[in-house]
């Protein structure tokens, strides 16, 4: 199957770009780096009547750090993540969950921007967003607005993007000192879409949680900051303390069922998540779900 017929344009600059987006509205799409989109067109699951191609807008790439801040353009590719040297010092937990991201022909295409505008559920980059406390630029006609990335995801590939704004930029404040991390995905195979995964960054001192922080993804129709990571915070982690924050996770969640896995499924596996998140930033290999202590 291929797409229905649309009309295309090649941007020059933001400025046209953001011109013929105010041109055609609802009907347009934004064209990055296509591994989203054109899957999705070649299977009618969308038909656009326009595409405009911001490609090769250099303008919108490349990774920078200042005073804090390290700010990533919306056309910089996966692999571009994957590589970069200030993302392996200030954001180690992009670089870990970059690697997860499908495989390597899709990494070469595939930009942050593009992932985060398409927001599907699954998706690694969205929740660590979330996490790690991310700002998303959006511009328009009428200029920028910052919007903080837990309330960018609207539901299942719905964001806070208005059809005439373009996604320009992610603002990430640099990991604090003395900051770990964590990042892993349950999926039939590597490079499948995850059935469950967390990405989480923390802070540990004297054995016990000061911060805490737990991105879900593939438990509904957006990533989710688990509130019930606060329970682990200020307390010696004991099984039981785990248990009840397990319980807690369990309440927060609202997966949904596929062909992957039922919602009881989603919901087991993100409290093995939790419980081996824990395990691993507490570098205690005690602690598990069930019993006492």
């Amino acid at each position: 199957m291929k797409a229905s017929a649309f009309a295309y344009a090649r941007a020059t600059s933001v400025s046209e770009a953001l011109e013929l987006l105010v041109v055609h509205g609802e009907s347009a799409k934004v064209l990055s780096g296509g591994q989203s989109l054109m899957p999705a067109m070649n299977l009618r699951l969308i038909s656009p009547e326009f595409i405009v191609d911001i490609g090769g807008l250099t303008e919108l790439g490349g990774i920078a750090v200042e005073r804090g801040i390290l700010t990533i353009g919306a056309l910089t590719r996966h692999v571009d993540l994957l590589k970069s040297t200030e993302i392996a010092a200030h954001a180690p937990l992009l670089t870990q969950a970059v690697a997860h991201i499908a495989h390597p022909a899709v990494r070469n295409r595939g930009t942050i921007g593009g992932s985060l505008a398409h927001a599907d559920p699954a998706s690694e980059l969205p929740a660590c967003m979330i996490t790690l406390g991310a700002v998303i630029i959006a511009r328009g006609p009428l200029g920028e607005r910052r919007i903080a990335a837990e309330e960018f995801f609207r539901g299942i590939y719905e964001t806070a993007l208005l059809p005439h704004e373009l996604l320009v930029a992610v603002e990430l404040p640099v990991a604090p000192e003395g900051s770990t991390h964590f990042f892993h995905e349950f999926s039939r195979r590597r490079g499948d879409f995850a059935i469950v995964g967390l990405a989480a960054q923390a802070i540990v001192r004297d054995g016990q949680f000061v911060d805490l922080r737990l991105g879900f993804f593939a438990v509904g129709d957006r990533p989710l900051l688990a509130k019930s990571g606060s329970k682990l915070i200020g307390v010696p982690v004991t099984r039981t303390v785990l248990s009840e924050a397990c319980s807690a996770l369990s309440e927060e969640l609202s997966p949904m069922g596929d062909q992957q896995a039922t919602p009881a499924m989603r919901r087991y596996l993100a409290k093995i998540l939790l419980a081996r998140c824990v395990g691993s930033l507490l570098s205690r290999a005690d602690l598990g779900l069930g019993g006492e202590e």
